[in-house]
């Protein structure tokens, strides 16, 4: 059923760059964006792109989803995706919210038992449970959103370089500050997010290495009254300007920063409307073309258990600024981005 092909980013790729020019994009002001890679063509100079109504199949996809739907954050962009596959596939996929870790296992057994076609499990939380479960079911893909890994017989991953938007976001918020004092808040000490927290310490240095940044996890993914508690603390120890990497936590630390005045990065959906004036700008993924380009591999039996690494240079992230932020800062974050995707940056994540 999963046909195996050398590529398992290309599609996704192409979709995202497609994707990514509904939003605001990462090119410099007065550049115009490259226009996306032409679809090939079929016999009758049509798109190739195959539908359900093709194959004469009705697939059976679920989205599990670590938190809710409307946390203006990791979970509404998942859903956003699950709206594009719809829409442009025409397929109506299934989604389950705020699924507990002690679930995982659970959960995956039933939507296997029950034959359906893909489970899509939005975090790298996920894997594990994917691994275990999977190999009892191979006739169910399992794809982890947010994992690089993969493996035999059925689960894939797709790994955002989270460390890249990170470092993105550790240049604005340098730019940005006049204490010199920065807080940065994790879900959980995870390689994916330490490592975006390191990147955006890293960056920030390399705008000003005299700038400290206080970096905590707060063990959670959704507690926003931690994730207040947390930035309240962080503002009233000097730090003027707040980054968080931690879903819907990251709603409580924008909340606190705007109560004490002092400024907050948005990071992973579009958060400049949560607090006008207090969020300098959103380092943003472009999510949904991910469950989109992944469903056209299911349709079009291209699915493989490997995982993918994406950034920068594939699509994967992108900017929302806001009227706030100078064209200094538009010029040294379009240089670094240039840099990431050239691969002139190293990720400074080195592990315990």
């Amino acid at each position: 059923m999963f046909k195996k092909r050398s590529i398992i980013a290309l599609l996704i790729i192409s979709v995202l760059l497609i994707a990514s020019l509904s939003g605001c994009g990462t090119q410099p002001k007065d550049e115009a964006p490259a226009a996306p890679a032409a679809p090939a063509a079929s016999d009758d100079g049509g798109e190739t792109t195959s539908t359900p109504e093709d194959s004469g199949k009705d697939y059976k996809i679920v989205l599990l989803l670590p938190g809710p739907i409307n946390d203006q954050g990791w979970n509404a962009t998942a859903y956003e995706g699950l709206q594009m596959v719809e829409k442009d596939l025409g397929i109506k996929m299934e989604y389950i919210e705020s699924v507990q870790q002690a679930d995982f296992e659970a959960v995956f057994t039933d939507y296997g038992s029950r034959g359906y076609d893909l489970v899509f499990a939005h975090g790298t939380q996920f894997y594990d449970a994917a691994v275990n479960v999977g190999p009892q079911f191979p006739d169910t893909f399992y794809m982890v959103i947010n994992s690089e890994e993969g493996q035999e017989p059925n689960v894939g991953g797709i790994g955002v370089r989270e460390w890249e938007g990170g470092y993105i976001a550790g240049i604005i918020a340098a730019m940005n500050t006049d204490t010199k004092k920065m807080g940065a808040i994790g879900s959980f000490p995870f390689p994916v997010i330490a490592g975006t927290l390191d990147a955006f310490e890293a960056a920030a240095q390399r705008i000003d290495p005299e700038i400290q940044v206080t970096k905590t996890y707060v063990n959670s993914w959704e507690d926003i009254q931690k994730g207040k508690e947390t930035a309240l603390a962080m503002a009233e120890a000097g730090s003027d300007v707040i980054f968080c990497s931690a879903n819907e936590v990251g709603l409580g630390s924008i909340e606190a920063s705007k109560t004490k005045g002092v400024k907050a990065v948005g990071y992973i959906s579009p958060q400049n409307e949560v607090a006008p004036g207090t969020v300098l700008s959103s380092v943003t993924y472009n999510t949904p073309g991910l469950f989109k380009g992944t469903v056209q591999q299911l349709i079009d039996g291209e699915l493989k258990p490997e995982g993918v690494s994406l950034g920068w240079a594939d699509g994967v992230l992108d900017m929302q600024w806001t009227d706030d932020i100078g064209q200094d800062v538009k010029d040294a974050v379009y240089e670094a981005i240039e840099e990431l995707k050239a691969g002139k940056i190293e990720n400074p994540y080195k592990g315990e």
